[in-house]
């Protein structure tokens, strides 16, 4: 049997973000008899449970603020260790999603090798050049993922882009890295247009199936929504513009409140968040067209599931997107004009237009990015790893 230890996670059953979705997923999708996980799950008390066949822990984490983060990772680190010793488990895998405990990891690393385990690290996207980090704590992110790739007996990159950085920026050094995708799921919304939940949310918002573009996503810097919202004001478009994103006590909501000044444009709705994930799908599904943002690299999830769900995929083309993307969405720049002139002429698109390039992106997901492929990808690799 092999026992996996995947940490660095809020844990299961997900309620939103990339990793828990990824945990999720891996666990649900499991086939192999011969895997065996156990998941770290932050929590506010000690608890152990079982979900889709998985030993769930709870770690209970006090408040610490920005530190918090970094106490959780190493308390579940020294969990595992008391596990794997407890239970005399040999050739345990320990994998850690995300780079926060980089100063930590190599007495850990050592440690877990003393119990015969292997150490497996996620690195995420360029975590250090997301926006809202400034001056030492960029050079922190920086530092520290450096320290969990070098430790690790091998890293997971769920994009060939990032794979390719760490190769990149530190040539001299042996990493062992390997790409394996995220995932997402082709199933349809359980909710119909005639589910109370969709008519409650599209009368509420005043929102009509159709008629209007759509971003998710965190409302920081790094996802470009500057450059969405001035661009989608000098459209001519008469759909809508929809975002569903959190901007409560958002600075740069207030930032760009003053700079675009979207409130003057009636057809920009921000309407909140959305955890209903079948709500979610129907409202994707349902859009007109969705426009991408991200730019700070890896297989972002809000990316896979447009391409699974949404007809028109508008990407701001940087390689991360065009990697996952290829053929399968129209892209825009930065510069002044390229996205308002696609949201124009896309307004004109006759439905085999539409059609045609829906198909291409569905059959991206199909082929590469669906979670049974990926989850048999990572059995795989848990099965067949030597150190």
């Amino acid at each position: 049997m092999q026992h996996v230890f995947i940490i660095g996670s809020n844990g299961i059953p997900a309620a939103y973000g990339g990793f828990e979705t990824f945990v999720e997923q891996l666990t649900s999708h499991k086939k192999s008899k011969e895997i065996f996980y156990h998941v770290s799950c932050l929590s506010d008390q000690e608890e152990e449970f079982e979900y889709n066949g998985a030993h769930c822990f709870k770690i209970r984490v006090p408040r610490l603020g920005p530190a918090k983060a970094i106490y959780y990772d190493v308390a579940s680190l020294q969990y595992c260790c008391r596990y794997i010793a407890k239970n005399q488990i040999q050739g345990a895998i320990v994998y850690m999603l995300g780079c926060g405990i980089g100063p930590f990891i190599g007495h850990y690393a050592r440690k877990l090798h003393r119990l015969g385990a292997q150490y497996f690290v996620n690195p995420d996207g360029l975590e250090w050049e997301r926006g809202k980090w400034k001056g030492y704590i960029k050079k922190y992110l920086k530092y520290s993922a450096k320290k969990m790739v070098m430790h690790a007996d091998l890293a997971v990159c769920d994009s060939s882009g990032i794979e390719q950085y760490f190769h990149n920026e530190y040539p001299n050094d042996s990493i062992r890295t390997t790409f394996i995708a995220y995932g997402a799921d082709l199933q349809e919304s359980k909710y119909s247009a005639q589910s109370s939940e969709v008519r409650s949310w599209f009368e509420e918002k005043n929102v009509t199936e159709g008629q209007y573009y759509l971003a998710v996503g965190r409302f920081v810097p790094e996802n470009n929504f500057e450059t969405m919202l001035a661009e989608f004001q000098k459209s001519n478009t008469k759909k809508k513009f929809v975002l569903i994103t959190d901007v409560r006590n958002n600075e740069y909501y207030d930032y760009l409140k003053e700079k675009t000044g979207f409130l003057r444009d009636g057809r920009i709705k921000f309407v909140g968040t959305v955890y209903d994930q079948d709500l979610l799908k129907y409202i994707r599904h349902n859009a007109y067209g969705y426009l991408h943002g991200h730019e700070v690299g890896g297989t972002n999830p809000s990316l896979l599931e447009a391409l699974a769900s949404t007809r028109l995929n508008l990407l701001l083309n940087v390689n991360f997107n065009r990697e996952v993307a290829e053929n399968g969405a129209v892209y825009w720049t930065k510069e002044t004009g390229s996205l308002s002139q696609l949201i124009d002429s896309l307004d004109n698109w006759d439905e085999e237009q539409i059609d045609s390039l829906m198909q291409k992106a569905k059959q991206r997901i199909t082929d590469y990015y669906n979670w049974d492929h990926i989850v048999g990808l990572y059995e795989k690799l848990f099965g067949d790893f030597q150190p």
